[in-house]
């Protein structure tokens, strides 16, 4: 299962991005466990300043804005 967390204070940005994880990965038929990271001291934590922001398996793969699911096909492939 892949480990995703979406950080952000749960603006319509960071509920679109969610949403566009889940329907990349259900395309990509990947199990993903969606996370929202709505604190600002765990945010804060990942050393991004602007969200919405995206970290899977433990690393921060984008921040800032609504992100491409080109992208995040590409960041959801193994290896």
């Amino acid at each position: 299962m892949t480990e995703i967390k979406v950080l952000g204070p749960g603006c319509k940005r960071c509920v679109t991005t969610a949403e566009m994880v889940q329907a990349e990965a259900d395309k990509l038929g990947i199990p993903v466990a969606i996370e929202k990271v709505t604190d600002y001291a765990a945010i804060a934590s990942y050393g991004i300043a602007s969200t919405p922001g995206i970290v899977i398996n433990g690393k921060v793969v984008h921040a800032g804005g609504l992100p491409r699911p080109e992208d995040i096909a590409r960041w959801l492939q193994p290896g």
